[in-house]
């Protein structure tokens, strides 16, 4: 069934309030759920939501924590979300980043003790948008195992980018697991009775696998063997050990109704084009991106020509969007 966008963010708003979530903290999580369905980024969207209330239910993620924000350093601003959900906790510290990235040329941005963010991109590009070159960078349960092990030591470990086009806008931006694929993949395919490709996963045993309930027992693979696993120890590294946020490792299952908060990590990386190269910036991006569309069927990721900015409704399973209803009406 179709179902316009705005449905989809009042009724979710609705839910997170219903259950427990701070009007502030709803608003937030809803307007990031109403994101990723635009982009047809289905597993950070509706997807979680049955889990988010759950986990309000339970105590889990605290629904109605007001964010603490630091800045007594040039260029460094740290948010404690005190275990509450990670979109009003970046909310909360986006004015004071990108006045210590403008003041300074450059910014970092920490999120800590906070639930997962799910989809990374949808902050990197809140940075942009304000003209600011962003990176991020978040960690989650481990999933992913050393090129040649087979016991998980890593989570998916996103990593995003988005770069300004000088004018409030996007000229291109990319978020990607340093997995070979993303977690939910696998558990969507599990639950649809779907085979997955060779290369996303392996056993338990460390073989090569396409069932996705063999690869939920073992462990998915890096992309790109091992200069996606050097990169998903870098994600560690910024969103783990500079937040004080928990290892992969030590991360519970992200989506079990009751347990121990996520306790997860985001750091951010804030530039000021204009305090390093001035509108040389913007002329260079000109160029890379005329080289790129110079050649039929191809474009830069995230760029204007591909974004979903014009869509006003998505299509929706039927059970998925009865269980929207009734999270919103418990």
């Amino acid at each position: 069934m179709q179902v316009s966008l705005d449905t989809i963010e009042r009724t979710t708003n609705e839910a997170l309030l219903r259950h427990g979530a701070s009007p502030e903290a709803a608003r937030s999580v809803a307007h990031a759920v109403r994101i990723a369905e635009r982009n047809g980024n289905k597993i950070c969207g509706l997807y979680y939501l049955e889990s988010y209330c759950t986990q309000l239910k339970t105590g889990r993620v605290q629904g109605a924590i007001e964010p603490v924000v630091t800045n007594d350093r040039p260029g460094v601003v740290r948010v404690d979300a005190g275990f509450g959900f990670a979109q009003p906790a970046f909310a909360a510290g986006l004015p004071a980043a990108v006045e210590s990235a403008r003041n300074n040329g450059i910014c970092a941005l920490s999120i800590e003790h906070a639930h997962t963010c799910t989809s990374l991109g949808y902050f990197t590009e809140q940075l942009a948008q304000q003209n600011l070159l962003a990176i991020g960078s978040t960690n989650a349960s481990a999933r992913v195992a050393p090129p040649g092990g087979s016991t998980p030591l890593l989570g998916t470990n996103p990593f995003a980018m988005a770069v300004p086009d000088g004018n409030g806008g996007i000229a291109f931006q990319f978020d990607f697991s340093t997995s070979a694929v993303a977690l939910g993949k696998i558990t969507m395919a599990a639950a649809a009775g779907e085979s997955i490709p060779l290369g996303w996963a392996v056993d338990a045993d460390g073989q090569p696998t396409t069932d996705p309930n063999a690869a939920l027992q073992g462990s998915l693979v890096s992309a790109g063997g091992y200069k996606g696993f050097g990169l998903g120890l870098l994600v560690e590294v910024l969103a783990s050990a500079l937040t004080g946020g928990r290892r992969s490792v030590d991360v519970p299952p992200l989506k079990a109704p009751e347990g121990p908060a996520h306790d997860l990590g985001q750091f951010y990386i804030a530039i000021d084009p204009s305090a390093f190269s001035d509108t040389g910036f913007y002329d260079h991006l000109a160029e890379l991106a005329a080289s790129v569309a110079d050649q039929p069927g191809a474009r830069l990721p995230g760029s204007p020509s591909s974004a979903k900015t014009h869509v006003t409704e998505v299509e929706l399973e039927d059970d998925v969007w009865q269980s929207v209803q009734e999270l919103a009406s418990a």
